[in-house]
């Protein structure tokens, strides 16, 4: 697929998406590696528009410039930021109490604490992203529940051959304490996502090393 092909694909799936508004996005394409620039109205918009880009089969890589500029072009205060951002954590009954602590800083909010779950990780940083004012995330969350090397391994390859996506025979799982590096080949971006979502999936894994190749 040539760079003139997969730019238009990116745009017709951008134009596909509701969740924002893809007029006020511009995309470039060059080797596979697709450059998305313009403004939104929110982080989660953000977001959005990039997971829109890598659905895109021939996507090799991201580069996001895409701005965020309010509709009242009118900023939040980073106390009242903070404040809104624990008060989400606090009503999401799927997260510990107490666990995780919020800090503000001209709108680029940084999470710190320890949970026992990825997902509740995963949980706390998408709920803060919907929050309005908030211009970027840093989610320095730690999981805390201890399992055994070998136990994560096979987890995962059970999960990976449960799903009719992956051909799991042309993926390497290779798991050091609480670290888990994928290698292999799959056919799509998607694909890719699938085998790092199982991998996270897996109680206790605390950092995931993707070098899997397209």
């Amino acid at each position: 697929m040539n760079d003139s092909d997969l730019r238009q694909n990116v745009i017709d799936e951008l134009e596909f998406d509701p969740s924002f508004e893809a007029s006020s996005i511009g995309v470039a394409a060059k080797s596979g590696i697709v450059t998305l620039t313009g403004h939104v109205s929110s982080y989660a918009e953000k977001q959005a528009a990039e997971r829109a880009a890598r659905r895109v089969k021939g996507v090799m890589g991201i580069a996001q410039e895409i701005e965020i500029r309010y509709p009242t072009d009118k900023k939040t205060s980073d106390d009242e930021i903070a404040r809104r951002c624990v008060n989400i954590i606090a009503w999401d009954t799927t997260l510990p109490e107490g666990k995780i602590s919020v800090k503000a800083e001209r709108g680029w909010v940084t999470l710190t604490g320890e949970v026992p779950w990825h997902y509740q990780r995963v949980a706390a940083e998408s709920g803060v992203r919907k929050i309005s004012g908030v211009t970027g995330i840093t989610n320095l969350i730690t999981i805390q529940q201890k399992v055994q090397a070998t136990d994560v391994k096979h987890k995962i390859e059970e999960a990976l051959k449960r799903n009719a996506e992956i051909e799991v025979q042309g993926i390497r799982v290779t798991v050091t304490d609480t670290s888990v590096r994928l290698e292999g080949k799959v056919n799509a971006w998607h694909e890719r996502d699938v085998v790092e979502k199982a991998a996270w999936s897996v109680p206790g894994v605390q950092n995931v090393v993707d070098k899997l190749s397209i």
